[in-house]
């Protein structure tokens, strides 16, 4: 067995043990491999094992790897500017990022004149960490949902969120959110929220997206 493969098996023993303590079904629970500056040769063998989409942080990096291998699928979860936006469009499968109204409309124009569909992740900060991290607070998110206005082109999928590592109460708030916010809006959004570190957090509260890298990919080797 490979180094990989033997981190994939250890890593969803650890996620189904953390669904069965919190009685949930762990096939509901998608994990997101998060591929930065790892080399596309392992990413490759990672999709030789079953994966076939990737969380990338950069955008030129993700670029670069969606050029080089089409038969694959690459999803922002880092920071976008507006004036990365096309490309980010061109490229990426989804754009979990998005936390402000102007970004929305930005993408919004692109995705007419490109005629793309891109499902998007509205990104929320409810800990004041956006300055390290990225994300919008509740009222600013209502403003980027707003800004969508339900565009078939830029379907919003859920909320994304990076809380505060070791602050269990902290998902459970996101998930109150969601909640919320599903009611609000009248749809069924999913919840992103759960690294390596504190998937655990994040699957008693109800996460249904866990990215993750250094469990998976081991320490970042470029």
């Amino acid at each position: 067995m490979s180094d990989l493969a033997e981190r994939i098996q250890k890593l969803r023993a650890r996620i189904r043990r953390a669904c069965e303590a919190s009685g949930r079904d762990p096939a509901r629970v998608e994990l997101l491999p998060v591929s930065k500056r790892q080399p596309l040769a392992l990413v490759r063998e990672a999709a030789g094992l079953g994966f076939g989409r990737f969380g990338e942080n950069y955008v030129q990096e993700g670029i670069q790897k969606a050029q080089e291998a089409p038969d694959l699928q690459f999803v922002l979860i880092g920071p976008l500017q507006r004036n990365k936006a096309r490309p980010a469009l061109e490229h990426f499968q989804e754009i979990m990022t998005v936390d402000r109204p102007e970004l929305a409309e930005r993408l919004r124009h692109l995705a007419a004149e490109l005629d793309r569909v891109r499902p998007v992740w509205i990104q929320v900060d409810l800990w004041g960490e956006a300055s390290k991290v990225g994300g919008c607070d509740e009222s600013a998110a209502e403003a980027v949902f707003r800004a969508l206005a339900g565009d078939p082109r830029l379907p919003v999928r859920g909320l994304m969120a990076i809380p505060p590592p070791e602050d269990a109460e902290a998902f459970r708030t996101l998930a109150r959110l969601r909640d919320a916010w599903e009611q609000r809006q009248g749809q069924r959004l999913l919840l992103s929220m759960g690294m390596s570190a504190d998937l655990e957090a994040a699957v008693a509260a109800g996460t249904d997206q866990l990215r993750i890298g250094t469990a998976f990919f081991g320490n970042r080797s470029i």
